[in-house]
């Protein structure tokens, strides 16, 4: 099938960010219109990508200027529905909630939205991507913008964020050029469909495993899995709130798992039965971020700090999924990137509806917010639930995926484990709940008022969404996560795909 919508997901943000600044000069609430209109287009042409690969079973391909091979690839299939759908929704929602949280600064409105198109476009580039050169380019794209995102506020803290950001993701972003310069000299080519003939003819040699591991440690960085996770807390913590919802549900899950997953099942061909070592480093990174993410999160006191280091401990549940190496395994680390990122979304964008309000992040201000900013409050107590695994939400039937997948490769350790801290994500969750939200009888209240509309807005289409996809398990396992799980599973058939089309 052709894809002549393809270029449309870089196309339409990169066109959006020129436009803002241009037109901001004469009115500067264009930003804010243009921005929503062409975060709208991405969602709708996302969706309609998904129809048409959902309808047609076959994924859509596109070679700029006509040169196969040698010319840049874009490829969609159900993997990068699925990514691009995650990509978009969160976008969305994150530039509506923005027109009216940004009314807190004094300036550089259409500055803030020209990075966050930007962001857009170099994640929806990555995600399309079929040569290995372009995928870094937008990684670093889509990087560059967060860095000066994260910095947006100007203050100390902030700026000490975005440079400490900086440099680790440009240590990781070196790492994975390494690899790449690597794998060309090798290979002398980039292109991942015929990367992947050429590399299954070289072998299981060291030369393999070096790269593997280069390229590991790189999106290691990326996704801020443990131990290379020093950035994440503070990027995350002081970057506007909206940012926080996007580094944390899409930008980590892209540009570190999307990426390594695609990389690693289709163009390598990594398999649990022929490459066990490669699942079981997985396997433990994977638990240790679980972890210590999960406890480090117990003792926060910030709003934002502390989701920020549940981040790290979610990570560590995907990576332990992809590890299991299984379709449940598989399908549950897939389904876990939506619940994670609907339901982390909802959970940076109420912290900033908190901190909008009240001046504060300090669990220990905040007082019986549940009475004077009840939409604020049930969005996160709902996504709190999904995060913690709570039926009939997304979060809980992702991880009922792993843990099937855990006890189905009879590593029952790790199924306990997954349900644990489960029960941990519920306990500090709950703890912004007693401490922000509800409140004893006869206790003082926080005296404020409910975030503007817009705010809540996009809070509750994302509370929507976990729900829906919780209610609707079934039909988004059969025709959004489970596809998207089978295009990995199916390894190398990738190649045969793309070169066949």
């Amino acid at each position: 099938m052709e894809g002549r919508i393809l270029p449309l997901f870089v196309a339409i943000p990169l066109a959006g960010a020129f436009l803002v600044p241009l037109l901001s000069k004469l009115w500067t609430r264009f930003a804010d219109l243009i921005a929503s209109i062409t975060s709208a287009l991405l969602l709708g042409v996302s969706v309609y990508g998904w129809l048409m690969v959902n309808a047609g079973g076959m994924p859509l391909h596109y070679w700029v200027g006509g040169w196969r091979i040698i010319g840049i690839a874009m490829w969609f299939d159900a993997l990068t529905a699925l990514i691009v759908l995650i990509i978009n929704i969160v976008g969305f929602c994150a530039s509506v909630y923005s027109i009216r949280y940004l009314d807190r600064y004094t300036g550089g409105r259409w500055k803030f939205f020209t990075l966050l198109l930007l962001l857009i476009a170099g994640l929806n580039g990555l995600a399309i991507s079929g040569d290995l050169f372009n995928m870094f380019v937008f990684i670093e794209i889509s990087a560059i913008a967060s860095y000066a995102l994260v910095a947006f506020g100007t203050e100390e803290e902030e700026v000490e964020a975005a440079f400490k950001y900086m440099v680790l993701g440009e240590v990781g972003g070196a790492v994975l050029l390494f690899g790449i310069a690597l794998i060309y000299a090798r290979a002398s080519t980039l292109n991942l469909a015929h990367l992947s003939q050429v590399l299954a003819g070289f072998g299981r040699t060291p030369f393999y495993w070096f790269v593997i591991a280069t390229l590991l440690i790189g999106f290691a960085i990326k996704m801020g899995m443990e131990p290379f996770h020093a950035w994440l807390a503070d990027a995350h913590f002081s970057a506007p709130a909206p940012i926080s919802a996007m580094l944390s549900g899409v930008f980590i899950k892209v540009t570190g798992v999307y990426a390594m997953s695609r990389l690693m099942f289709n163009v390598f061909g990594v398999s649990r039965a022929e490459t066990p070592a490669f699942f079981n480093l997985l396997i433990a990174f994977g638990a240790v971020s679980m972890v210590l993410g999960g406890l480090l999160a117990y003792t926060q006191n910030d709003y934002k700090r502390l989701l920020a280091y549940s981040s790290i401990s979610q990570i560590g549940y995907i990576l332990v999924a992809l590890g299991i190496g299984n379709f449940w395994g598989i399908a549950g680390a897939l389904f876990h990137i939506l619940a994670h990122a609907l339901g982390k979304g909802t959970l940076f964008l109420a912290s900033g509806s908190v901190e909008r309000q009240t001046g504060t992040r300090n669990l220990e201000q905040l007082k019986g917010l549940e009475k004077t900013m009840p939409a604020t409050t049930w969005s996160h107590i709902l996504a709190s639930f999904s995060m913690a695994g709570l039926p009939p939400f997304a979060g809980f039937f992702s991880k009922l995926f792993i843990i099937i997948g855990a006890i189905a490769a009879r590593m029952y350790w790790l199924a306990f484990l997954a349900a644990l801290f489960s029960a941990v994500t519920l306990g500090y969750l709950t703890k912004v709940v007693n401490m922000a939200f509800f409140v004893k009888q006869n206790s003082s209240v926080t005296s404020t008022r409910e975030a503007p509309g817009l705010m809540v807005l996009a809070m509750l289409v994302l509370v929507v969404l976990t729900v829906a996809v919780g209610v609707g398990f079934r039909g988004v396992l059969d025709h959004l996560v489970g596809p998207a799980a089978r295009v990995l599973l199916n390894g190398l058939e990738y190649a045969r795909l793309v070169l066949g089309g």
